[in-house]
Parts: structure tokens; sequence; C-alpha cells
């Protein structure tokens, strides 16, 4: 019996089931973003993202709301962005088999321009991980797997929300990671995003504690109070 996550009818990339006969090669994450680039209209909007990748939506949209992260980006950019991956990350975790967002997300749009930059930077990169990506691992990617996936990512999401300098980038890069592992059902990228979670959370713990003890020493030398 097909599930929500592996469903045994094969679609294109917009859910459509494929012609019968024709050969179902799924495009790339990079070729849909650049058939989304070189589209028609001034904007593109949330919910074109969405339509275009159809069944691999969470990932790919977590993707889109993540890697600009990775990036020295203008203070105020991972709030903005971070936003959306709130809500991707939640259902991920509870096991939506639909990514649903509101029309307060899905009716934002960027200059069609701006996300044709954005794809030129991010395209390079993504076309020689994805020479690497295949189905793999397959015991780390899976309904229930993918459910502590999102649960992590939402965790990751909230460290992305927060206004910490410079503390969006490691946390956007391990998003970016189960991202891409849950497009190319990729176990490898899935662990590296693991991996980097641990690295995220740790920094995490340390700026918590210098700050901690910053402020002790700050309440202790200056206001006589010991905490």
């Amino acid at each position: 019996m097909p599930d929500a996550h592996h469903p045994e009818i094969q679609h294109d990339d917009h859910g459509a089931p494929a012609p019968e006969g024709r050969p179902n090669r799924r495009r790339r994450f990079s070729e849909v973003l650049q058939d989304l680039a070189a589209g028609d209209g001034e904007r593109i909007a949330i919910a074109d993202i969405l339509t275009a990748f159809g069944d691999r939506a969470f990932g790919a949209l977590m993707l889109v709301f993540a890697i600009p992260n990775v990036l020295p980006t203008p203070p105020g950019t991972s709030s903005v962005l971070g936003a959306p991956l709130l809500f991707i990350t939640f259902q991920l975790m509870i096991g939506r088999p639909v990514l649903w967002l509101p029309r307060l997300i899905t009716q934002r749009s960027v200059a069609r321009a701006d996300f044709a930059r954005l794809v030129d930077r991010m395209v390079p990169w993504l076309a020689k991980a994805e020479r690497l990506l295949r189905p793999r691992l397959s015991l780390l990617i899976g309904p229930v797997q993918d459910r502590f996936i999102g649960a992590a990512c939402l965790l990751l999401a909230i460290i992305l929300f927060m206004p910490i300098p410079f503390g969006n980038m490691v946390p956007a890069l391990a998003i970016s990671a189960f991202a891409i592992g849950l497009v190319e059902r990729d176990g490898i990228a899935v662990s590296a995003g693991w991996a980097v979670s641990a690295c995220a959370i740790g920094i995490l713990a340390a700026v918590s504690a210098a700050l901690w003890a910053a402020l002790r020493a700050f309440l202790d030398t200056l206001l006589g109070i010991t905490i």
C-alpha cells in the first residue's frame, strides 16, 4: 500500500502522473529552479515554487528558504526567511503528507530578476552536489525518519529565527543538507545534516554559556548580585 512519502504512482515535477510509456526521469532541483527563473511574469510567488516541486515541496522549500542564510546576509534576513521554515519543518515533523502554507506566505513574491540572480549563484554549487547525489542509505529516510528530520529542522529553524549575529549560517547549512537529502532521497546528505546539526547546537550552547557567564560577571561586579 503506498504511503504519503513514497507513492507508487510516479509523478512528474508538477505532481501529475507521467504519461504511459514515457521515461520518468525526475528533473534535478537545479533544473526546476532554472525553469522557474526563466518563466514568464515579472514576479515569482512562493505558490509558484510550491506547485513546481509537487511532492518534493518539503525539501525544495526548505532549501529555498535556508540556503540564502548560508552566506552573510543583511540583518533581519534570517528572521524573514526563517518564519516560513517554522511552518514547513513543523508539518514535516507531524507527518503531513502534503505541505500547506497560509496565503500570507504563498502570495509573497520576489522579482523574477532577483530570483534569477539567486538561482545563478546557487546552480553551480547545486549542480556539483547533484552529480554526487543519488537515492541510497534508505534506512535514514522514510515516513518515521522524516519526522525526526522535521523535528531537528524545526529546532534549527528556531535558532535561525533568533537574532544571533552570524548564528544563522551553521543552522542554515544543516537545514540545506537535510533538504537536499529529502529531495534526492540521499541518506549521505541526511547524515551530513545530522552532523552539522550537532555542530550548530554545540555552537549555540557555547554562545549561551559565554553570554550567561558575562551576565553573571556584570551583575556581580557592578551590582553586587551573585547568581
